[in-house]
């Protein structure tokens, strides 16, 4: 099988159409797909299996007037079938290399509690700013 960690870029919508199980939380509209590539700011890294989705980085930029550029990791997951095999360290790689090219100096990341897989790839970073921290979230609906 071969796998391969990929930058999407906008026009790349048609690569995501063929998706492993659990890869995202709901199935990709490419409407909202173009809509995401197109945004400056706005990145997607892929891990492709024989030309099948099987686990997805998104990531966006903060820019602030008074702090540092952070790259925020909105989204990380990997197909159960191909969990524990290093695809999510190796996207999380790629997309702490864009977030450097485009100079941030800090990136970012939350997960649920309970969440410990995730914990786990995130705790064993080379290089974390310090332990997890308490966070509480709110959602507004729009």
């Amino acid at each position: 099988m071969k796998m391969e960690i990929r930058r999407l870029f906008p026009g790349d919508d048609a690569l995501v159409m063929q998706v492993a199980e659990d890869v995202f939380d709901e199935p990709v509209r490419p409407d909202r797909l173009a809509d995401y590539l197109r945004e400056p700011g706005h990145f997607m890294i892929v891990a492709l299996a024989d030309g099948v989705v099987v686990g997805q980085c998104a990531a966006v930029i903060h820019r602030h007037p008074d702090k540092v550029s952070e790259l925020y990791i909105d989204e990380v997951g990997v197909s159960p079938a191909f969990q524990r095999q290093g695809i999510a360290r190796d996207m999380l790689d790629a997309m702490f290399a864009i977030g450097r090219e485009h100079g941030c100096e800090e990136a970012w990341v939350g997960t649920e509690p309970d969440n410990v897989a995730a914990r786990a790839l995130y705790e064993s970073r080379k290089e974390p700013h310090g332990a997890a921290q308490d966070f509480v979230m709110y959602v507004y609906e729009l």
